[in-house]
C-alpha cells in the first residue's frame, strides 16, 4: 500500500495526512525516543535559521534570545535518538549515555560551526539565509538518520 494512502473500514483508499504518518501511541518509550527526538529535529531546523538569519529570531522573539533553548532541545532530542538505536543496545548504560552525549554534541556544534561559516560567505539576504538554513538542516538530519539506519543494519540480532 502506498504510504500516502490507507484503507478505511470499507476498504477504500483514503489520503493520509502527513501528521497521521507520524502518530505513535503515547507511552514513556515513544515520548522519550520518538516524540522528543522529533521535537529535537524541529528545534534543529529552527536553530539553523536562527544562526543563519539571527534577525528573524529577534523579530519573532524580541524579548528573549531563543538560541540556547533551541540548542538544548536539539541536544536532548539528538541524544535520545542516538541512545535508543539498535547498535547501542549492547552498550553498558554509562558508556551508552556518554556516546549519546558525544554524538549529540558533535552533530549539533559541528552544524552550528558550519552554519556560522555559511553565514559569513552567503550574501546578505534573509530569504537566502533562511532557505540555506532549512535545507541544510533537513539534509543533515536525513544524512544522520540514514547513517544511523546503516549502522543499525550491520548489527546481528
Amino acid at each position: 500500500m502506498d504510504s500516502a494512502f490507507k484503507r478505511d473500514k470499507d476498504n477504500k483508499k483514503t489520503v493520509v495526512s502527513k501528521f497521521e504518518l507520524f502518530k505513535k501511541p503515547i507511552n514513556t518509550h515513544n515520548v522519550l525516543f520518538y516524540y522528543v527526538p522529533f521535537y529535537g529535529a524541529a528545534s534543529y531546523s529552527a536553530l539553523s535559521v536562527n544562526v543563519l538569519n539571527p534577525g528573524l529570531g529577534v523579530r519573532m522573539f524580541p524579548k528573549r534570545d531563543v538560541t540556547n533553548i533551541l540548542l538544548l532541545s536539539t541536544l536532548i532530542g539528538t541524544g535520545l535518538y542516538i541512545y535508543d538505536r539498535k547498535h547501542m543496545r549492547a552498550a553498558p548504560k554509562i558508556p551508552k549515555v556518554g556516546y549519546s552525549v558525544f554524538g549529540a554534541l558533535m552533530f549539533s556544534f559541528g552544524s552550528v560551526l558550519m552554519w556560522a561559516v555559511m553565514r559569513s560567505i552567503l550574501p546578505e539576504s534573509s530569504i537566502i539565509a533562511t532557505t540555506c538554513g532549512i535545507s541544510s538542516a533537513l539534509g543533515l538530519v536525513k544524512a544522520g538518520t540514514n547513517y544511523m539506519e546503516f549502522v543499525d543494519s550491520q548489527v546481528k540480532n
